[in-house]
């Protein structure tokens, strides 16, 4: 296969890898916005700033400038930007017939472009931009360190189509990682979002120390309000005991790889936020889309009160020990979803 892979940040890098070192000898570029990362990479065979001292493999190809070019004849393209790059990228992709997948994770935030349309999930933004294309997401619980170290993992492919679904499971099932295919992309992008955001309610649990019992209700609780958003927006329940929700919500709620977790553990030890941001070197997506995830939910009105006390957390309104007490200072409840 021919694939390309656009954006070199931490986790584009170790898919590309990932499929580089396929068994089936896929030809893989990977393509970096900055002429100046890209010709580093080349020179030094790894990725210093995202995955330092891991080291390509020489079947990978580094590419930089206009990737118009470079999807020719492709058979699978991955756009591996955050979510805020999102909708150029697929604007950039029109006229690509190849299937499209992409890694982020999260709800697009309002732009002075889209204000009207802000709280959308990734395939909600292809169908405004992009509605031509064949896409979907890959997605699961997945630090980008591990798979490029050719550990372990499970992923899921999904998408309405089975050409992308197809696509991702030929690209990537391999000895080291397995991929399962799931035709539910809304409830595998509900889970991808909302997970960030009960990773930092978890950090600042682990942060204060609060104990294991907290950590569990937190998660348990938290993968309560994920599945409540996602049937509101269409999801299939089942999806959420799947890898695209309880299994990345486990992941990055108690990986110490967490970004996510880390910026939950620093508030916690009494860091600002930006003080939190600057210390972690990469991008913590739940930071940015916290506020989107809640504006989404009241829209529908699915009530998500850990999620609220995240974002008000992070907005300066409650502290660490004021956002533990608002959770534990709520009135008795049905467990039922």
């Amino acid at each position: 296969m021919k694939i390309i892979v656009l954006g070199a940040g931490a986790w584009g890098t170790a898919v590309a890898m990932s499929a580089a070192q396929h068994p089936a000898g896929h030809a893989v570029t990977l393509w970096a916005r900055d002429a100046a990362q890209a010709a580093q990479m080349q020179t030094q065979r790894q990725n210093a700033r995202y995955l330092p001292g891991i080291t390509l493999p020489p079947s990978l190809t580094l590419a930089h400038g206009d990737f118009a070019a470079l999807w020719t004849g492709a058979d699978l393209v991955i756009v591996a930007t955050p979510m805020a790059a999102l909708r150029g990228m697929l604007q950039a992709l029109h006229g690509c017939a190849a299937p499209v997948a992409w890694l982020c994770k999260g709800f697009e935030a309002a732009t002075a472009g889209n204000s009207r349309s802000f709280g959308l999930l990734a395939h909600e933004v292809q169908a405004l931009v992009a509605p031509e294309l064949i896409a979907g997401v890959f997605s699961g619980p997945s630090f980008a360190q591990e798979v490029a170290l050719g550990q372990p993992t499970a992923l899921v492919a999904a998408s309405p189509h089975a050409q992308v679904r197809d696509a991702l499971v030929n690209a990537f099932h391999s000895p080291s990682v397995r991929v399962y295919a799931n035709e539910d992309i809304v409830g595998v992008e509900v889970g991808g979002a909302v997970k960030n955001v009960l990773a930092i309610a978890t950090g600042l649990c682990d942060g204060l120390a609060l104990g294991l019992n907290a950590r569990a209700a937190l998660i348990t609780r938290g993968l309560a309000e994920m599945t409540r958003l996602g049937l509101a927006l269409g999801a299939r329940p089942d999806t959420f005991m799947g890898l695209s929700g309880l299994g990345d919500l486990v992941l990055t709620a108690t990986g110490d790889l967490s970004r996510n977790r880390r910026v939950g553990m620093l508030l916690a030890e009494g860091k600002t936020l930006p003080q939190a941001v600057e210390s972690l070197g990469h991008v913590a997506e739940g930071v940015y889309s916290a506020r989107t995830v809640a504006q989404r939910a009241a829209q529908l009105g699915v009530d998500m009160p850990i999620t609220r006390a995240v974002v008000a957390l992070l907005d300066g309104q409650l502290t660490p020990a004021d956002a533990v007490v608002t959770l534990m200072g709520r009135g008795p409840a049905s467990e039922l979803i």
